[in-house]
């Protein structure tokens, strides 16, 4: 997150202006945010799914990287805190025409918009955005580097179901190489006080990311003897070009999350996905669909978790998000 006068600390927890990764937090901001997040959980289980507390901002969704879940994800929270949205995706937008970032953002400023949420193919344009313009930027994914909102959404449903970060077991296993989200996680999860761990073939682990303080094992049989969550990232079969694994059918065969894996597990184990899932690759269906899996709770928390982003950047506190919460009552 960037630091600068603008709302900053009017949420309460300091978080200033954007949110554009999760390196740069404490623990009690990421906690805050989870607390945040916990009664906006409710207003999706009502019959009317809306509360008034963004009504009059203008939010501009800039998804210059192709995107359905995130993407979704985050209309629906802007629609349920009554947000006015625009959507510009990257096929047939000014950027595709050869307009810079900034032209586009400055454009957009013109019209007297308050947010943008960007999803970008290079790491470090959502910073970049948000040093340029004076609207609140929320970073949706960009290129390797960060995507803070899908790491908090996996820190909610791990707290949800173990009841705490602290002290727990999760492992990251698959493409960790390229994914922004294993990033994210890393940082949120080891800020938080949680043992983290890596597991994947040498090509997709990052060199020296024991410096980090994380664990790399080599096995993903160790992983799920070690892990009291597994994390199953996504093999990125745009990026497999590169040779890093022999095959798909090979990766599935010392890597492939299955029930008989699971079913030697020493205790309980929940198992996670950011999606979208390769069946039959890094995750069997009988896992995807089984009792250790946490994917659909992911994807709803995911719309709480940036509810309480947007309504904290626009100025709301932990404390007034129960309020917030009533307005739509």
């Amino acid at each position: 997150m960037t630091a600068k006068p603008t709302n900053a600390g009017a949420d309460g927890l300091g978080l200033g202006k954007d949110l554009t990764g999760l390196q740069g937090l404490t623990c009690e901001q990421i906690e805050g945010i989870l607390d945040t997040a916990e009664p906006f959980k409710e207003i999706s289980e009502r019959r009317i799914k809306k509360v008034p507390v963004l009504r009059g901002k203008t939010i501009v969704n800039l998804f210059l990287e192709p995107s359905t879940r995130t993407r979704i994800s985050f209309e629906f929270a802007e629609k349920r805190l009554s947000a006015d949205t625009v959507n510009i995706a990257s096929a047939g937008s000014s950027v595709e025409k050869g307009e810079s970032l900034v032209d586009t953002a400055r454009n957009l400023e013109a019209m007297r918009i308050d947010m943008v949420v960007i999803r970008h193919s290079s790491a470090g344009a959502a910073q970049f955005l948000a040093d340029r313009i004076p609207s609140n930027v929320i970073n949706a994914g960009d290129g390797q580097h960060e995507h803070p909102t899908q790491a908090l959404l996996d820190l909610l449903t791990i707290r949800d179901r173990l009841g705490s970060i602290a002290g727990r077991r999760v492992c990251i296993v698959g493409d960790v190489r390229h994914s922004r989200v294993a990033r994210s996680d890393i940082w949120g999860l080891m800020r938080c006080g949680a043992q983290v761990a890596v597991c994947g073939p040498k090509t997709l682990i990052p060199l020296g990311i024991e410096e980090l303080g994380v664990t790399v094992l080599s096995r993903v049989e160790e992983a799920i003897e070690w892990a009291e969550v597994l994390y199953i990232l996504r093999i990125q079969l745009e990026r497999m070009v590169g040779g890093f694994v022999p095959s798909l059918r090979e990766y599935n065969r010392f890597f492939g999350v299955s029930r008989a894996r699971l079913e030697r597990a020493p205790g309980d184990i929940a198992i996670l996905h950011p999606g979208p899932m390769n069946r039959g690759v890094e995750i069997d269906s009988d896992v995807a669909d089984g009792p250790w899996s946490l994917i659909l709770p992911q994807v709803t928390n995911g719309v709480a978790v940036r509810m309480a982003v947007l309504y904290l950047l626009a100025g709301g506190s932990p404390e007034r998000a129960e309020s917030a919460k009533e307005a739509g009552e």
